[in-house]
């Protein structure tokens, strides 16, 4: 299995000239991510997504022993697609802005998604994470009920020739560590209160 860290974004909903995931929170943001993939051993490799909207980081995160993999950073789904059509196994896919993620949720994660799935989505009901003082945009509904996207996803990415034709499923993990995406100052601000 492969580790991927998408970290190309503009980070535009921080109104910071700073790169958001190298924001601080005991270390760059994206730090977090990387050592919570790396502690889990789960990965026979773990690749960054890059674009030039994210020159400083690209460069931490090679220092870092991880490769970078650039896009064009046109955004999240277009620059995953292209990642994806590029690889032939299955892809642990997370956002670079979770610093809460570690390595025991990474584990499970990949334990308990199921290997026949083509896209499995990581989600959280809307909620727990309102209860946690979030404020989610991304939600989605099923059987009735909100859930939100988290960044995170298991993806077969042999399967994968246009994520438009991309049946998705989901696994519900209401767990601080996978739902703080830090997207804004308030979201950042509530990191120290988790």
């Amino acid at each position: 299995m492969i580790g991927l860290i998408m970290a190309g974004g503009k980070g535009t909903r921080m109104q910071s000239n700073e790169e958001k995931l190298l924001l601080e929170y005991k270390k760059p943001l994206v730090l977090h991510v990387i050592d919570a993939l790396k502690g889990s051993n789960c990965f026979e490799k773990i690749i960054a997504a890059t674009s030039p909207n994210s020159p400083q980081t690209q460069k931490i995160i090679a220092e870092n022993n991880v490769t970078v993999f650039e896009t064009l950073g046109e955004n999240f789904v277009a620059d995953l697609n292209y990642i994806l059509k590029k690889l032939d196994d299955y892809v642990f896919v997370t956002s670079g802005d979770l610093p809460l993620l570690d390595e025991s949720i990474v584990e499970q994660i990949v334990d308990t998604v199921n290997s026949d799935k083509t896209w499995t989505s990581i989600v959280t009901t809307k909620s727990f994470q309102s209860s946690l003082g979030l404020n989610p945009e991304c939600i989605i509904l099923f059987n009735d009920e909100s859930y939100v996207h988290t960044g995170i996803s298991i993806v077969n990415a042999s399967e994968i020739k246009n994520l438009e034709s991309v049946k998705e499923d989901y696994l519900i993990i209401n767990d601080k560590r996978v739902c703080l995406n830090v997207n804004t100052k308030t979201d950042f601000d509530l990191l120290s209160s988790l």
